[in-house]
């Protein structure tokens, strides 16, 4: 399309947008990644192209350089600054920068966070055509619908949209002469919609040393454990001021998307991985609590703490932009597997699940009394149902020889002072005949037991 007095290179207003609205946020950027960002259903980056160059006609937009890859970049001006934070709806003191100058070395880390952003965000890629210059007639039946243009491929969805990024954004650590940016993120991403209200963002492009990577994440601890003063008078975490809670327990996450290139290896990133994860255990590990086994467990249990933890995640920007955000390509430090981020973002061995446990166990054995009860209620059942046995029959005692009454005795008869058993007397009778004077043939030779 031709264009016009005003801008001369025929962008139109939608598009003008789209760049100051990627510009804005990224900061710096080429027209492919603008393109990619905001259309990707656009043909190509003309359109953004065009764009730009009406923006800088205005002092809108600049361009100082170029990529390492040849691509132009394109950053905005203070005056380009003041209308992307008016598309984007934010304050004029929220929009940072203008990245002025950075593009004279080619911004390479620039360039992987903007191809982070655009790997996560993944915009939908809808298909556009030519507004028609004259409407069909009235009578015309309608067109059938059209299926999508055959390059366009419908990928797995990202995670929120161009106004859900913030970039170079600063944490400020108080000191003695007031705040200084303890550590500045990369980016920071805020999707509720997509289960994110916070996840910051650091992209390493292996050219650091490890240890230098990993002290990032103990100034990230350090302010997120500053405390401030709310109106009620209580304390509450500095971070809460500028973001909303993240629905649980620990710090908010912080993701390393590394992008190795072609400067390392396999190998050598996951022994890079290995070693960012060691020296920072302290920072994402929780604290162990014995817990024992819960109510009325004889079974030991635990759980870890992670209220002064931040969860630490790992990832590569090409499986970001292979697969996409929404699927396994998340390591969690701690927890030994690529996870999707909902998964890597649990916590299954915290206070809540050592809770949930001890509930299930409780609700076991709960049952199992139950079944008990219901067991003897059914035995006592069973038993009351049974008609009472036959007594057994007593054996009569065989009578007194000598005065006919049974050979035990009368009831209550005591026993002790009775002479010995004969088999042939009751105690009564024995007692009288042990009281007899003996025969003169007794008192010589002695009494003798009849025999029976």
């Amino acid at each position: 399309m031709g264009g016009s007095r005003t801008y001369p290179y025929g962008s139109t207003s939608a598009v003008r947008a789209h760049v100051l609205a990627a510009l804005g946020v990224l900061k710096l950027a080429t027209a492919d990644q603008m393109h990619r960002l905001m259309a990707p259903g656009h043909k190509d980056n003309k359109a953004f192209r065009n764009a730009a160059l009406d923006l800088a006609r205005h002092g809108l937009a600049v361009s100082e350089g170029s990529a390492r890859d040849g691509n132009k970049l394109w950053n905005l001006t203070p005056l380009g600054l003041d209308a992307a934070a008016e598309v984007l709806d934010r304050p004029v003191g929220e929009m940072g920068g203008t990245a002025r100058g950075a593009a004279r070395s080619g911004a390479p880390h620039a360039m992987a966070v903007n191809e982070t952003v655009i790997a996560i965000t993944r915009t939908p890629a809808t298909a556009t055509r030519p507004v028609p210059r004259q409407q069909p007639a009235p009578t015309a039946p309608p067109a059938p619908e059209q299926d999508p243009a055959p390059r366009l491929v419908l990928e797995t969805p990202g995670m929120g949209w161009i106004g859900s990024w913030s970039t170079e954004v600063p944490l400020n650590l108080p000191t003695s002469r007031g705040n200084r940016a303890g550590v500045r993120a990369d980016a920071v991403l805020q999707a509720p919609e997509a289960g994110l209200p916070v996840l910051f963002v650091e992209v390493d492009n292996c050219t650091e040393s490890a240890d230098t990577l990993a002290a990032k994440f103990e100034k990230y601890l350090r302010y997120f454990r500053l405390k401030t003063k709310n109106p009620l008078g209580s304390e509450s975490p500095v971070w809460r001021t500028q973001y909303p809670p993240t629905g649980r327990e620990g710090h908010p996450p912080v993701v390393v998307v590394f992008n190795p290139g072609t400067r390392t290896g396999p190998q050598a990133l996951k022994n890079r991985m290995n070693t960012v994860m060691e020296l920072t255990r302290l920072v994402w590990s929780g604290s162990y609590h014995g817990a024992g086994g819960g109510y009325g467990a004889e079974e030991r249990d635990s759980y870890y703490g992670y209220a002064d933890a931040i969860p630490l995640l790992f990832t590569t920007l090409d499986r970001l932009q292979t697969s996409g955000p929404r699927e396994a390509v998340w390591w969690r430090c701690g927890h030994g597997q690529w996870e999707t981020l909902p998964d890597a973002l649990a916590n299954p061995d915290d206070h809540d699940a050592w809770y949930a446990r001890d509930e299930q166990r409780r609700r076991q054995r709960d049952e199992e009394r139950e079944q008990q009860h219901q067991e003897w209620a059914a035995e006592r059942e069973r038993w009351a149902q049974e008609p009472d046995p036959e007594p057994e029959p007593t054996l009569e005692a065989a009578p007194c020889e000598r005065c006919k009454e049974p050979i035990t005795g009368p009831l209550g008869y005591d026993l002790e002072f009775a002479p010995p058993e004969d088999g042939r007397h009751c105690p009564s009778c024995r007692t009288d005949l042990h009281q007899q004077y003996p025969t003169l043939r007794q008192a010589v030779f002695g009494r003798r037991s009849r025999s029976k």
